[in-house]
């Protein structure tokens, strides 16, 4: 890992200095301004017209919704109408019918290739020491999101079979590819939380496509089976996972050929069995065996399709696999730093489009903090994500109202000053200390509730 102890006073310096002579940040201006936005209108009907809220305004509306704390619409229209009025153009409507259905009109797709575009672009600058071994570490894990309790969003996305109707919300379940390097989210799948389809496994299968030759993949004991390991020898890409709970028991070091203390060559047969979702053909032409690693590191039994221990030692791979709790954090903080944790939209269709509305925000933030390390000679993880968001959105609220085109440098620099710690093996304990109102649950669907509010009362609240 690089390190940099000069004095932070020199780093700002130089910061400043470097960000005036490189115009590596003016891609983050072309993309959140009118002239990268209108590069993907041509994904828009050819029926499309300008209209109060054209594709570019209202897609930069819908982000700073994302990373708003009131994600309203009125909030987004409220804001429009009063940088209309201060720019001395003609006043508009605080109604948010109009903007509600430019969010409905605006492509999918539009929305989606934005995010991959990012994802790419960041994934491209990363320079050769941000890198594992010369390899591009991709780290895959999936979450969970509540979606507003509407029939149209039950149909798609069910609450949890146990819950009553009217008592739980819609969950999705999402599958993502994240850059171990820089943050950015490189690709993602959408479902449901339960039934046929439903599984991570199932859900990263369309996304294989997004690793190259050369690559890694880093995830948890969900994704080491059989056919995903053949799928990604198949393409060149090499895997470290936690070894499947279900294979544990089975593992002896005794048998293989011997690397090292608890470290082995094992080969895995086929799964006699075709799984339902693979057709006869393919199945067939998945190997009949392959071989892995397996090791054992403080009490985790890894697999990996690394084979050489003099290449990579049991050591690096300890290390390399503590990094993928990173994709954890950045989970949350798509989730709770930018709030996606629960969505607000009543449709399925919307409820793809705004978490893809989130993802864009978030790469936007992760491009910052990229630029931000390679100015400062630092990596991108040593960065803070809240401190860039907050950073990002008081430069552009002052920027706009005092109507000035500030330096860039002088953000990127703010942005390197907030180091976060590291602080290997941390524990936390899984539990809140100040403790909620003392309403009781609600037990019944929200029209039955009011009813009997009418007829009795409100309930006496529990004691705290």
């Amino acid at each position: 890992m690089m390190t940099n102890n000069k004095p932070a006073r020199y780093k700002q310096q130089r910061l400043q200095a470097l960000a005036k002579r490189n115009d590596s940040y003016s891609f983050f201006n072309l993309l959140t301004g009118p002239e990268m936005l209108s590069t993907v209108e041509d994904l828009l009907p050819e029926d499309h017209r300008e209209r109060l809220f054209p594709p570019t305004e209202t897609l930069s509306m819908f982000l700073a919704q994302a990373m708003n704390e009131d994600r309203s619409c009125q909030k987004a229209v409220n804001d429009a109408a009063i940088k209309h009025a201060i720019s001395g153009l003609p006043a508009c409507s605080t109604g948010t019918g109009g903007y509600c259905q430019a969010r409905q009109r605006l492509p999918l797709e539009m929305v989606s290739t934005l995010v991959h575009s990012t994802g790419k672009m960041i994934g491209d600058q990363i320079p050769d020491q941000w890198r594992w071994h010369g390899k591009r570490v991709h780290l895959i894990d999936g979450t969970t999101v509540t979606l507003p309790d509407t029939a149209a969003n039950q149909a798609v996305y069910p609450q949890q079979s146990v819950q009553k109707p009217g008592l739980g919300f819609p969950i999705c379940r999402i599958v993502s590819v994240i850059c171990l390097s820089s943050g950015a989210l490189l690709n993602a799948a959408m479902g449901s939380f339960s039934g046929k389809g439903s599984s991570e496994q199932s859900l990263l299968r369309p996304l294989l496509n997004t690793f190259s030759e050369g690559d890694l993949v880093l995830g948890d004991a969900f994704y080491g089976t059989y056919f995903l390991l053949a799928a990604l020898l198949d393409q060149g890409v090499d895997a470290v996972f936690e070894q499947l709970g279900a294979r544990k028991g089975s593992t002896n070091f005794r048998k293989g050929q011997r690397l090292g203390p608890k470290d082995h060559l094992i080969k895995l047969t086929r799964p006699v069995k075709k799984p339902d979702w693979m057709v006869q053909v393919d199945y067939d032409k998945v190997p009949e065996t392959i071989i892995i690693r397996e090791l054992k590191i403080n009490g985790k039994l890894l697999i990996t399709t690394l084979l050489s221990a003099e290449e990579y030692p049991k050591s690096e791979l300890k290390t390399l696999y503590k990094e993928r709790w990173h994709v954890e954090v950045d989970l949350r903080n798509i989730k709770t730093t930018l709030g996606m944790e629960t969505l607000s939209c009543n449709t399925p269709a919307m409820v793809e489009k705004e978490m893809w509305v989130y993802f864009l925000a978030y790469n936007l933030i992760r491009l910052l903090m990229a630029q931000s390390a390679l100015l400062a000679d630092i990596l991108p993880r040593q960065l803070s994500f809240k401190h860039t968001v907050q950073l990002w959105t008081a430069w552009g609220q002052q920027t706009q109202a005092v109507g000035i085109q500030a330096d860039e440098g002088i953000l990127f620099a703010l942005i390197a000053q907030k180091i976060v710690g590291n602080r290997p093996g941390r524990i936390e304990p899984r539990a809140v200390k100040r403790r909620p109102k003392p309403f009781p649950l609600l037990m019944e669907d929200r029209e039955s509730a009011r009813k009997r509010v009418k007829k009795y009362g409100h309930p006496k609240k529990l004691k705290a």
